[in-house]
């Protein structure tokens, strides 16, 4: 018969060795995933405190407790078998994304942020069907985003941005219909954008190389879109009139490409929840567009350094909700509404550097100084600037033509 304390040991022995078979059950497609994903990354580059260098494959990766193996970087199901999450801590690991980190049928959210990953994003990814959230940000990634991207359904967030990523968009991103957020931002993206996925609330594809004109076509059924950043590409044309009246639309940063015009409709008051908009280093000419005053809870509005022209309509004086107005660098004539002047402090902004007469000089608002009369001059025509300045000092308040159109 055992002695009552070994007995009590053998006991103690053989429930951990239970624990431990139950708790060893990882996948072994899961677990050669994950050493090809460790493997493809240069030792060097995998500090002592990382992550990575926990992930020590002498311990099973989903077994409990981790007190010194596989500490971070991913979790496991409530079952232990399979892998539903790897986020990596930012440690500057250098290396290539595995295709077979394609195995991880289960992965949920990958991401691999803040690190110095490189070469093309593995089209095997197109297997991680349950994948809800795919994070490369800040890498060095570079090729094309492959076409095989629209078969993740279920991807609701996609962050690509701060790569080196290039080549036209694929038609397939229209693919993802829980996407609700979707950033490609300081890439080299070209060409048109394609048709968006249909529930986007955040798009961000700014500082890239996007050509052509905004088409209805790429926004049509876009009922949630929320906050829309293509500033710093090379997108041209008139930006139309239906584009402000996306019915959850806030926020607009189209600065730094090529426009030429805007037109603005005026909009559903009751609806509108347009915010801010950012239309700054253009090429948008003709006179300020006035219906933009007409939004109920526009908080800012920048149209600095375009070729717009004429006075600055009363409206935009009289809109108690705009906070933030910059007109600066453009060819504005005229008096600037009193009314912006009344309430110190009321309007933050510019509307210097233009063609301006009589802006007071001891206002913020009025900084830097205009431009030399020979400026405005060649713009409008000598006679026709001589005719405005008399205007003028006639009737401050003469507004040019028809400003509802821009």
């Amino acid at each position: 018969m055992l002695k009552p304390h070994l007995s009590t040991f053998l006991l103690f022995f053989l429930l951990q060795f239970s624990l431990s078979t139950v708790r060893s059950a990882t996948l072994s497609a899961d677990i050669t995933a994950l050493k090809a994903l460790k493997a493809a990354v240069k030792p060097s580059t995998i500090p002592p405190s990382s992550c990575l260098e926990s992930w020590d494959f002498s311990s099973d990766p989903c077994s409990l407790p981790r007190l010194t193996h596989f500490i971070c970087g991913l979790t496991c199901s409530p079952d232990s078998s399979r892998v539903v999450s790897i986020t990596l801590d930012s440690q500057g690991y250098s290396g290539t994304l595995t295709p077979l980190v394609s195995q991880l049928t289960q992965l949920v959210i990958l991401d691999l942020g803040q690190n110095f990953f490189y070469g093309t994003i593995p089209p095997s990814l197109s297997s991680l069907t349950q994948l809800q959230s795919l994070s490369l940000r800040t890498n060095s990634f570079s090729g094309y985003l492959p076409s095989s991207i629209g078969n993740l359904k279920s991807l609701q967030e996609l962050d690509l941005s701060a790569n080196s990523l290039s080549g036209y968009l694929p038609n397939t991103l229209f693919s993802l219909s829980k996407l609700t957020r979707l950033d490609l931002s300081f890439n080299n993206f070209s060409g048109q954008l394609p048709k968006l996925p249909p529930n986007l609330q955040t798009l961000a594809i700014k500082a890239n190389s996007l050509s052509g004109s905004i088409s209805k076509l790429s926004f049509n059924g876009l009922t949630q879109l929320e906050t829309l950043e293509l500033s710093a590409n090379s997108l041209v044309g008139v930006l139309p009139g239906w584009f402000f009246q996306l019915p959850s639309l806030q926020q607009v940063n189209m600065a730094n490409n090529s426009l030429i015009g805007v037109e603005i409709w005026k909009p559903d008051k009751e609806c509108s929840e347009l915010v801010a908009v950012d239309l700054g280093f253009n090429k948008i000419e003709g006179y300020l567009p006035v219906n933009i005053s007409e939004y109920p809870v526009l908080a800012s509005l920048s149209l600095r350094y375009n070729r717009l022209r004429g006075p600055i309509p009363l409206e935009f004086s009289q809109k108690g909700t705009l906070k933030r107005l910059y007109l600066d660098g453009n060819y504005l004539s005229g008096t600037p509404p009193a009314g912006f002047f009344a309430v110190p402090g009321g309007v933050a902004g510019s509307f210097g550097d233009n063609c301006l007469q009589t802006c007071p000089a001891s206002s913020q608002l009025c900084l830097p100084s205009q431009k030399p009369g020979s400026v405005c001059k060649q713009m409008y025509g000598r006679c026709a600037w001589i005719n405005a300045r008399r205007a003028v000092a006639v009737k401050p308040q003469a507004r040019d033509g028809d400003e509802n159109s821009a």
